[in-house]
C-alpha cells in the first residue's frame, strides 16, 4: 500500500456522525468482481459494468489489476488505443505504470499516485509498465475507474492531472483508528486533489482491525464501497465483504439530519491485510443521461457511437507512429 509519511495521531479528523440525527445507508446489493483479460493479456478484475447502470452512475466501469507478485518478463499493459466521452482515472497502489499519447503527454504513475484522463473529445494513449518491472517483475497493484462526462462536457478538450500521492487529502478516523485518503471530492469539509466535471466522491480507505469508520455522505449522491483486501462489513447491518466484492447502498430516505456510510473492519485480517482492510468508496451526482457505449467510446446516441469511429479512422484523434496504429475489431468491448 503506499507508504503514509503522516502520523495517523496527527491527521484532521472526521467529526463523529451521531446515531440519532444520521440516516445511514443500508447495503441495497453486494456484487463479485468478474475476472477479465484486457490490454495485452492482463488480468483484472470488474465489479461494474455488471450492475445496473443507473446505480453506478456517473461511474461506468472500475477494473481492479492485482495485487500480483509479476515474474521477470511476465508484465503487461495495453496497445495504442482511443477514447472518447469519458474520464479515465488510474490510481496505482503498488508498483509502477506508464503513460503516452498523441498530444505528447505521458509519465509514470507510481506508489499512491494518480492519473486523471480526461478524454473528452477524443484521444488515443498507451499504458504500459515501466522497463525495470518487466525486466525484473515486481509487485503491482492498482484501479482505473471510468468516469462519464454530462453531454455537454464530452466535446471538450482533452485534460489530464497528475496526482502524486503527497497532493492526496490525508483524514483519520473520528477515533484515530483509521486513515482516509481523499483522491477527489469532500469528505466532512475536507477536499480532495481531483478536479472533476461531474460531481463525485472518490476515496481510499484503510480501516484498522476491528474499527468502524463513519462517513458523512452527500445526501443526492449514491454510494459503493469496494474491497481491494482483507474482509469486513458494510451498512449497519454488517453485510460481509471480502476482497474483490462491491457493495451498492441504497439512496437516501432523508429521516436524518445528514446521510451517512458506515462499515466495520474484521476483527482478524489476511496476512495480506495485517495493517487493515482497504477499500475503495465511490459516490457521485447521477448524471441521468442516455448511454451509448461501445469498446472505448462512450456518447449518448448511436449516431455520436458511430461518427467516434470515423473520427478515429480519420485520424481525428491524434496519430501514432504507422508501425503502432490500433485496430478496433467488435470484440474490443471495453479497453482500459
Amino acid at each position: 500500500m503506499p507508504a503514509v509519511m503522516a502520523d495517523p495521531l496527527t491527521l484532521p479528523r472526521l467529526a463523529p456522525l451521531p446515531d440519532g440525527r444520521t440516516d445511514w445507508r443500508r447495503v441495497a446489493k453486494v456484487v463479485t468482481a468478474q475476472r477479465h483479460l484486457e490490454g495485452e493479456g492482463f488480468q483484472v478484475r470488474r465489479p461494474f459494468p455488471g450492475v445496473d447502470l443507473a446505480l453506478a452512475d456517473p461511474f461506468l466501469l472500475l477494473d481492479h489489476m492485482g495485487a500480483v507478485e509479476y515474474a521477470p518478463g511476465e508484465a503487461k499493459g495495453t496497445p495504442w488505443h482511443p477514447h472518447r466521452g469519458f474520464e479515465t482515472v488510474t490510481y496505482i497502489i503498488d508498483g509502477a505504470f506508464q503513460h503516452r499519447d498523441t498530444t505528447g503527454g505521458g509519465g509514470l504513475i507510481s506508489d499512491g499516485a494518480t492519473q486523471w484522463m480526461t478524454a473528452a473529445s477524443g484521444i488515443q494513449h498507451i499504458e504500459q509498465p515501466p522497463p525495470e518491472l518487466v525486466a525484473k517483475g515486481g509487485l503491482f497493484h492498482g484501479v482505473q475507474l471510468w468516469v462519464n462526462l454530462p453531454r455537454a462536457e464530452k466535446w471538450a478538450d482533452p485534460r489530464y492531472q497528475d496526482i502524486e500521492a503527497r497532493d492526496v487529502k490525508l483524514l483519520a478516523a473520528a477515533d484515530g483508528s483509521s486513515l482516509v485518503r481523499v483522491i477527489a471530492g469532500s469528505v466532512g469539509g475536507h477536499d480532495g486533489p481531483g478536479v472533476t466535471y461531474t460531481p463525485i466522491n472518490y476515496l481510499h480507505a484503510t480501516v484498522a482491525p476491528g474499527a468502524r469508520l463513519a462517513l458523512p455522505w452527500p445526501r443526492d449522491f449514491n454510494a459503493m464501497v469496494y474491497v481491494l483486501s482483507g474482509r469486513g462489513t458494510a451498512g449497519v447491518e454488517e453485510v460481509a465483504l471480502d476482497e474483490g466484492r462491491l457493495a451498492v447502498f441504497g439512496g437516501s430516505h432523508h429521516r436524518g439530519e445528514q446521510d451517512g456510510l458506515v462499515v466495520r473492519a474484521a476483527d482478524v485480517q489476511p496476512q495480506a491485510s495485517a495493517n487493515g482492510w482497504e477499500i475503495l468508496v465511490l459516490g457521485g451526482l447521477p448524471i441521468r443521461e442516455p448511454v451509448a457505449r461501445y469498446g472505448p467510446f462512450v456518447m449518448n446516441t448511436r449516431e455520436e457511437i458511430v461518427q467516434a469511429f470515423e473520427d478515429f479512422q480519420a485520424g481525428r484523434m491524434g496519430t501514432v507512429p504507422a508501425e503502432k496504429v490500433p485496430h478496433l475489431s467488435n470484440a474490443d468491448e471495453s479497453l482500459s
